[in-house]
């Protein structure tokens, strides 16, 4: 049922660590004593969910480390506050599960191959490089929404700027961008050669050029480049720690530090063997490199 993506995977895992990543701006909404405690606990949090601090990945303290069973080939992975969303290529389908136990909650079923996934406050939008679509599920019930054009061919990536949802399309060199609100194209903007990752720091949409060895920013109000800065060789994921854009360089072994506001290279750090994925924690920066390792920076 799929065909061969040698970057698909890549992608996959880039989506999997931004999910994780968090970053913290000073005017951003901090949840008090019991919405913390209510996400430990894995009830929804009674206070209104803050889009910016989902668009920018500013997530919580993790609790212990388990594992669970989903699907067969469980790729993408996102938290929408409450519970964890997963993709299964394999099944065409998106599996709903309670963060607090594991339990598997619902399962939904999506276009061919359901692979990046994202939350954008209220639903999740997971992509599928097969059908060229992406489909919108409400976390509510798990009800599908529509699925959506995505302006390009091969999605990979998918970010949430606060409003709008961003799409890395592989194949076609360009990101999509569509309203999250009824899922409209309201453009497509090109950017170098094999778009994978994708990542919003609060104003720009930056996005990693695998086959160009640099990195588009895009302001993300119109899609206007701003910007184009070179970095290591295939760069793939990508992630933001609220001052500074990180990059993992796959083909160098690398990650590069770009200042945000105008993509500065500050420094390029050796890391593991084919590092694919990049997150912050609100402190560090952690890279997963091939071979079953993470570095910490």
């Amino acid at each position: 049922m799929r065909k061969v993506l040698s970057w698909a995977w890549v992608g996959l895992l880039i989506l999997f660590l931004g999910s994780l990543s968090r970053a913290q701006q000073p005017d951003d909404e901090v949840p008090g004593a019991s919405d913390s405690s209510a996400l430990a606990s894995g009830t929804t949090p009674t206070g209104p969910v803050n889009v910016n601090a989902v668009a920018i990945l500013r997530w919580y303290p993790a609790n212990l480390t388990t594992t669970f069973t989903v699907g067969i080939a469980p790729s993408g992975v996102a938290f929408d506050g409450a519970n964890i969303w997963v993709t299964d290529p394999s099944g065409d389908e998106v599996i709903q599960l309670r963060a607090s136990d594991g339990k598997v909650l619902k399962t939904v079923f999506v276009p061919d191959d359901p692979d990046a996934v994202a939350f954008d406050g209220a639903n999740i939008w997971a992509t599928s490089d097969q059908t060229d679509l992406v489909t919108k599920v409400r976390v509510s019930d798990g009800k599908v929404l529509g699925t959506f054009r995505v302006g390009g061919t091969t999605p990979v990536g998918v970010a949430f700027d606060g409003a709008n949802i961003w799409v890395a399309n592989f194949n076609s060199n360009n990101v999509g961008k569509l309203r999250a609100s009824d899922g409209k194209l309201l453009g497509s903007f090109k950017v170098g050669v094999g778009p994978i990752g994708v990542v919003f720091d609060g104003e720009n949409m930056w996005v990693g050029n695998s086959g160009n060895n640099n990195v588009t920013k895009l302001r993300a109000s119109d899609g206007k480049v701003l910007g184009t800065f070179n970095v290591g060789t295939a760069p793939t994921g990508l992630a933001f720690d609220g001052a500074n854009i990180w990059v993992a360089n796959s083909g160098s072994n690398s990650v590069t530090k770009l200042r945000a506001s105008n993509g500065t290279v500050l420094g390029t750090f050796p890391v593991g063997f084919l590092p694919v994925g990049v997150a912050f924690d609100g402190a560090n920066i952690w890279v997963a490199v091939h071979g079953g390792t993470v570095s910490k920076l």
